[in-house]
This record gives structure tokens, sequence and C-alpha cells, in this order.
């Protein structure tokens, strides 16, 4: 019978994975783009407080693009504007970026014309961004060679743009939209809409007259009070279901908050 392995790691492995491990988050910080410190890219606009992970992704086109303050771009996040590297693309910017914007992990935008993205819009993992779509007209030619068409996008502020989604050439989200997970994005969203498929449809919508319709099924989440300590919260956290029934039929709100940070034994 061979001997089985020690499974337990050595020192010395421990070691080097601590040297590792600390040599790669150096290495992200460091290679890590913000307006203060942006390396070889030039871009057009990279605001306060806005940081591009490192490793990035594909990144060109950046005199044409404009990025707002304090958005967080995750690793191996793609930014391109126009076709190819090295191009005059005029005057204007072609990709604008808001202000807070969160680009999650792999999300490609590619703006070969303008793409717009609004404020605070949040993107989760592996998104794709994308103002031009490959035609197919001439039968005798591959796809690949034959020009693309192009059109621009316009994502409004506030949304939220699920895993894997795809937005493409032509798409106008409006304000406050959610796109499901691995929906597929064309033509004209409205505002205060909820999309989901592909192509992605209307599923759920918010108007004032109508509130949401359909009727959302789960209560709105209940903001933590102004005030409220962490101390507080962990407090809270440890109380028993009962504990929290009781403090839940109290008149006053920011009772709860006043019990738990009175000291024990007093009531």
């Amino acid at each position: 019978m061979p001997k089985r392995k020690n499974s337990t790691p050595s020192w010395r492995t421990r070691l080097a994975q601590r040297a590792v491990h600390a040599g790669w988050a150096w290495v992200q910080r460091t290679g890590s783009v913000t307006a203060a410190h942006p390396g070889r890219f030039r871009f057009g606009a990279l605001g306060t407080g806005t940081r591009l992970a490192f490793p990035l992704g594909t990144v060109f086109g950046e005199p044409w693009i404009h990025v707002g303050a304090h958005c967080i771009i995750g690793e191996q996040v793609t930014l391109t504007a126009g076709l190819m590297p090295d191009l005059d693309l005029g005057p204007e910017p072609i990709l604008r970026i808001g202000d807070g914007v969160v680009l999650g992990r792999g999300s490609h935008v590619i703006a070969d014309t303008s793409v717009t993205i609004g404020s605070d819009c949040y993107f989760g993992p592996y998104v794709y961004v994308t103002s031009t779509n490959h035609s197919y007209d001439d039968p005798h030619q591959p796809i690949g060679k034959q020009w693309p068409r192009m059109d621009p996008v316009e994502i409004g502020p506030g949304c939220w743009i699920g895993t894997g989604a795809v937005i493409l050439p032509g798409a106008r989200v409006g304000r406050n939209v959610v796109v499901a997970a691995g929906a597929v994005v064309r033509g004209t969203v409205p505002d205060h809409a909820v999309v989901a498929g592909a192509p992605a449809r209307v599923v759920r919508r918010w108007t004032p007259d109508e509130g949401w319709q359909p009727p959302l099924r789960t209560p709105a989440p209940v903001p933590i009070p102004d005030g409220i300590t962490p101390g507080q919260l962990r407090a809270l956290s440890r109380l028993d279901d009962e504990a929290v029934a009781r403090l839940a039929e109290l008149d006053d709100p920011a009772e709860p908050a006043r019990r738990l940070a009175e000291p024990a034994g007093e009531s």
C-alpha cells in the first residue's frame, strides 16, 4: 500500500502562500488605475474616487472615454471607444459613464458609436453592452467581413443590470430599470420597469397612478433608522424570535434601538 502523504501544509508552504497572496494584493493595488495614478492611460475624463481594478480588460480609445466620479470598475472589464485603437474619433466623447457607476467583473462596454451610462447604475458580472452588431446582408461574404451596423445605446440613471445581461445596439433603457440576469435588451425600455428574457420583455412596471403592476410579492425592505450604531445591530442579531417580536410591538420605531443601548439590568 502506498503511504498517504501528509495533507497538512508545511510551514514553508504556508509561508509561500502568504507571500504569494501578499504579493498579489500589492500588484492589484499598484496596478489599479485612478485619476491620481492613471499609468499609461489617458482618459478623456476620470473622476475623483474612481478606480479601475487590476487586472484590467481591454482598454483603448480612452481619450474618448469619460468616466465620472466614485465609480468602481471591476477586474477584467473591457472599455473601448472606436472600432480599433489609434483612431481619431473627433472632438466629442464616445463612451460616457456617469458618477457612482459600478461595472462588475468581466463586463464589456463596446462603444463604436455613442454609449451613455447614467449615474448610479450597477452592473453585475459579465454584462455585455455594445453599440455595434454584425450584418449578414450579403449571403456570399463571411459575416465577420461585412461592415457592421452601429446604433447608439443609452442606459438611464439608477438602473440595475443583472449578471450576463446583453444590451444591444439601439437600446434605450429608461430610469431605474431592472434588467434580469441573462436578459437580451433591444429597443426602448420605459422608466421604472423590470425586463427579463431573450428578447427582453417588460414583466413589471411602476406608474404614479397604479404603482407596481403586477403588485410586488414581498414587502419593501425597512431601512435602518438614523443613529443606529453597529453595536446595537450586533445586539439585535443575538436576540431570539420571541424578543424580536416583543420589540416589534413597540409603538415608537426608535424604541428598540434605545432598549438595546441600555446597559444590562436597566429597564
